[in-house]
């Protein structure tokens, strides 16, 4: 296979691989790489006002609305994948999916395990004793008569 056969293999599995938008190479118009930065900032934008639309307005049913919230992050956090990071399923982006699907665990072991650290910490905390129990104290319906003796 000659120079010019692998090179043009080389082009052709280049364009056959999954790029994310802006995703360039360097004999590719840095038009597209700012045309896919401007469609991503659109909409994250488009997002959050909707996000915002969603709190202040009647559109979204009251219960709803944290699901909904929750939906556009969702949302958000894809458009910035694909369009800022330019994660991709891609074979060249194989590193770029293992590191973040090991961060997003590493995120979930923490802060997962902190409120479960944190749930049984309260269940097994030492009830408060109620105001009636205490000694010397005077209920909120008799005035002490007693003066506390030490």
């Amino acid at each position: 296979m000659s120079h010019a056969d692998q090179a043009g293999a080389h082009e052709l599995d280049r364009h056959q691989t999954d790029l994310a938008p802006g995703e360039e190479y360097g004999e590719e118009d840095i038009g597209k790489g700012i045309r896919g930065y401007l469609i991503g900032l659109a909409l994250a934008v488009l997002l959050t006002l909707c996000s915002f639309a969603i709190v202040h307005t009647k559109v979204v049913w009251a219960p709803a609305v944290p699901v909904a919230i929750l939906i556009f992050a969702i949302a958000q956090m894809g458009v910035h994948l694909v369009f800022f990071l330019h994660i991709t399923t891609g074979p060249d982006n194989t590193n770029n999916v293992m590191a973040l699907a090991f961060g997003v665990l590493f995120v979930v072991l923490v802060v997962g395990g902190s409120v479960w650290i944190m749930s049984n910490m309260n269940a097994n905390m030492m009830p408060a004793m109620p105001h009636a129990a205490m000694p010397n104290s005077a209920t909120p319906h008799q005035p002490m008569t007693q003066p506390m003796q030490h």
